[in-house]
């Protein structure tokens, strides 16, 4: 799909015929394939519609949404797993990752050792509720914010930043697969038995949505893909990969403003039991696995002709 709106851009013609023939069959393909996987979705027409708009509006709008193409695949294939629950393929991990939890990261309690996560539990606070609330509401604005950066200044290294994110996730993507995991709120909420029909749940977020008097948790998780995908945590690795990239780029300061989302993200992650450490962990993990084999495969000349031709046809 990214190869065919690259060609596109060599015409500065916006309703070619091609173009137009094109659009429409990824329009219609897409919402077809997603009603027969996944069933209608409002988000879909909203995504569907978007992407037509900015690719007919002018020539600007439409080299920036081929640009982002790269992070609109993600969200299709993020999408999609609802239709291929991986704890259909492998056994699900609840007592074991929990144990596990409690052997290298457990805390004396009581006289007991509980988890980080019911630590907090029984010691949160409104304070922490919100700031660690806003912290997890940085996970999707803060990489297309950065990415939006990369693109207008640095546009080689928005391509990096976007198909290194890619990489990532679906790093992430196999590791959910070869190791369906549930997250601490499961064990909270149901133990150690496995129920395959389990709804998402914001967890401690919903202390969040009702100090506002909102439901902006509620409807974000009700869109879950797979509840049994706690491991790793993506959510930890946007944030180091964020960072990274503007270490790269010597931001300056503005590195120690990613710092802080960074970590804030991570504490918020088990703060509000979404995830283990050993989750977020895994999360830093494979950002760096991640980062690394793209890195490598930059090395290859397929790729930077690809990446120069993608810079070349989307200057503004």
């Amino acid at each position: 799909m990214i190869v065919a709106l690259v060609k596109s851009l060599k015409s500065s013609t916006l309703f070619k015929g091609r173009q137009l023939l094109m659009m429409a069959a990824i329009t219609v393909g897409y919402m077809l394939l997603s009603y027969l996987l996944i069933g209608f979705r409002p988000e879909q027409v909203f995504l569907i519609s978007m992407v037509n708009i900015l690719y007919f509006a002018s020539v600007k709008t439409r080299k920036f949404v081929i640009g982002f193409s790269v992070f609109i695949v993600y969200w299709v294939l993020f999408d999609y797993m609802k239709a291929f629950p991986n704890y259909k393929l492998n056994a699900v991990y609840i007592a074991d990752l929990y144990a596990f939890e409690k052997n290298w990261f457990g805390i004396s309690y009581n006289g007991a050792i509980i988890t980080p996560n019911e630590y907090w539990l029984l010691h949160n606070n409104t304070f922490l509720d919100i700031l660690t609330g806003f912290f997890y509401l940085t996970w999707v604005p803060v990489p297309l914010l950065f990415g939006g950066y990369l693109f207008a200044r640095y546009r080689k290294e928005f391509f990096h930043f976007a198909f290194s994110f890619l990489v990532i996730n679906l790093v992430g993507f196999v590791v959910y697969y070869t190791y369906p995991a549930a997250p601490p709120w499961y064990v909270q909420n149901h133990g150690f038995s496995f129920e395959p029909g389990t709804l998402s749940n914001t967890a401690g977020l919903s202390r969040f949505d009702a100090f506002f008097g909102v439901e902006i948790f509620k409807s974000l998780y009700a869109k879950g893909s797979n509840v049994f995908a706690a491991m790793p945590s993506l959510h930890s690795a946007y944030p180091t990969l964020v960072l990274y990239y503007g270490l790269r780029n010597r931001l300056g300061y503005i590195n120690v403003i990613f710092a802080t989302i960074m970590v804030g993200v991570w504490f918020a992650a088990v703060y509000t039991s979404h995830h283990y450490i050993a989750d977020v962990v895994a999360g830093i993990v494979c950002a760096v696995v991640g980062i690394v084999f793209y890195n490598a495969l930059t090395r290859t000349a397929w790729l930077n002709r690809f990446i120069n031709k993608m810079v070349t046809n989307t200057v503004i």
